[in-house]
């Protein structure tokens, strides 16, 4: 199947970045999957006369097919796919071309450095889904990390095509890394995280440089603890004052990157959470911001007599400012049941989007009836063979629309006033779900092989006890400023007591906590004998 008119256009246009020659050196067999790739690779080879297509022979050829290798001609710079990348993995392969082909990694220098300095050689494979929107940045990464440092290989794998090994190596969910035949990591993380993971396996010492390095920092008017939208509009908005910002993050976008469909964002009819978020971090990279990405603050502590609040952050860090902004978002709350943590991601997920094609035809449950459940409940029905949602309540929360649609579907049960109790496995992966009546009665064990969590959201704030004033709820207490009981100290985002946890409030939030840090700064700094106009 030819490539849709608008990418094929978008994609030539993007060729003429290609500096080096590459070549697309494919292995196939005889499945119509194969043929698809072929075709696929002649009609990216005809964009550009510095593009050519292939055969693998000798020791080229892979075991996986139908797959293929953006080689740069001449050198051992390579970036590998098991599949055809289309779908949301259709941009990792036009960024791989562009690459291999010589167009720059973007991304900070201290970065580049650190992934060209990791030694050894290194095999890693992500196994991905196309429909799935966080794999996209694990596979660009990695590639990344392949390109700039030849000893350093990368093959991302389509897990519907390549069963046998999803089966093997019990994935149950995307994205999900292996190093050198061993499980690495699982789940969304951006090239520094990434980096960090690979170095630790290695000794960890560039971790400890680079965590030295950023102690020695000039300290910050704003800094700001948070990547998500409070975050990056506490950091736009700090920064267009003209003053020292800085911003943490351990991946940028938080929980908008693991969100599908926006349609209630002012302004913006429809976009897609990591849309969004890289439309959010382009926005405050065009401003004097410090972004320190791949870092999660552990630790917040008062001014001292330097005047200073210090930030502690899991790398053994220390970050210094006179103002700060928390806004550390929120994560997925869970079931708290025996065998939910040892199955996760092996059974139990978060992401229907991402993780549903791995159960094709199979069955699953959704736990929770409030409009994110019943949404997946629907979004799965078309995929896996049988959903049940289990609603501790006794009636589902979701609109009436999804509600309606939910009862309409043929392989939808839904079971009300039930609680889970336990996640069952056979030590590799889940096998069954206990559920009971809410208010008592005989539990029932009912067979499965996979469980969706959606059940709401928990502040990212136990490291922020006994700093800040909490509620019962665990949420930052801010005030109509923003502002904490901590002087300089201010708050946004998910996180905090604000009534409505949506993106356009956050983006408010985040704005009105850097404003009042603003004020703040002003206030303290000004001189006391300065003469006041009449």
């Amino acid at each position: 199947m030819p490539l849709d008119p608008a990418l094929a256009t978008q994609l030539k246009t993007l060729l003429g970045n290609v500096v080096n020659p590459i070549e697309l050196v494919h292995t196939l067999d005889d499945r119509p999957k194969s043929a698809e790739l072929k075709d696929l690779l002649q009609e990216i080879a005809a964009m550009s006369d510095k593009v050519t297509v292939r055969p693998a022979v000798g020791d080229e050829a892979g075991t996986r097919r139908p797959g293929f290798a953006i080689v740069r001609a001449g050198t051992d710079v390579k970036v590998s796919f098991a599949g055809i990348p289309l779908g949301h993995e259709f941009s990792s392969l036009v960024l791989a071309l562009l690459q291999v082909g010589g167009h720059p990694v973007k991304e900070d220098a201290a970065t580049v450095a650190a992934v060209q300095g990791i030694q050894g050689e290194h095999e890693l494979v992500t196994y991905m889904s196309l429909t799935c929107q966080n794999c996209p940045t694990v596979v660009q990464a990695l590639n990344s990390m392949s390109v700039l440092n030849p000893r350093i290989h990368h093959t991302a794998v389509e897990g519907s095509l390549f069963q046998d090994e999803i089966d093997a190596h019990a994935v149950m969910a995307v994205p999900t890394v292996f190093l050198d035949g061993k499980p690495f990591v699982s789940g969304r993380m951006e090239l520094p995280e990434l980096v960090a993971k690979l170095d630790a396996a290695g000794g960890g010492m560039a971790a400890a440089t680079a965590a030295a390095r950023l102690s020695e920092s000039e300290p910050y008017d704003v800094l700001v603890l948070g990547g998500g939208p409070a975050g990056a509009a506490a950091a736009i908005y700090a920064a267009r004052k003209g003053i020292r910002t800085g911003l943490v993050a351990d991946r940028f976008g938080g929980q908008v990157l693991d969100t599908v469909a926006i349609e209630n964002l002012i302004g913006t009819p429809h976009t897609e959470g990591p849309k969004l978020a890289a439309a959010l971090e382009e926005h405050v990279r065009a401003y004097d911001v410090d972004i320190i990405k791949g870092q999660r603050a552990i630790g917040l502590g008062p001014a001292g007599e330097n005047g200073f609040i210090t930030a502690a952050l899991e790398s053994g860090a220390t970050l210094r400012a006179r103002t700060v902004v928390l806004a550390p978002g929120a994560r997925w709350r869970t079931m708290g049941v025996p065998g939910e943590e040892d199955y996760r991601n092996r059974g139990v997920t978060f992401c229907p989007h991402c993780d549903g094609p791995l159960f094709k035809g199979k069955r699953v449950a959704v736990i929770g009836g409030g409009n994110s459940g019943v949404e997946a409940a629907i979004d799965l029905a078309g995929v896996v063979g049988h959903v049940t949602l289990i609603e501790f309540l006794d009636e589902l929360r979701a609109d009436d629309v999804l509600r309606r649609k939910l009862v309409s579907l043929p392989n939808v049960d839904i079971r009300l006033g039930r609680r889970t109790t336990q996640v069952v496995g056979d030590g590799t992966k889940v096998t069954a779900l206990v559920h009971a009546p809410r208010d008592g009665g005989d539990a029932e064990t009912m067979p499965l092989d996979g469980v969706f969590v959606q059940i709401g959201l928990l502040p990212n704030t136990e490291w922020l006890a006994g700093a800040v004033a909490l509620s019962e709820r665990r949420e930052i207490l801010i005030d109509e400023h923003g502002a904490t009981n901590v002087p300089g100290v201010y708050a946004a985002g998910d996180a905090t007591t604000v009534p409505f946890k949506q993106i356009v409030v956050a983006l408010g939030a985040g704005a009105t906590a850097a404003l009042s840090a603003f004020d703040h700064l002003i206030r303290t700094s000004a001189p006391e004998s300065a003469p006041v106009p009449a």
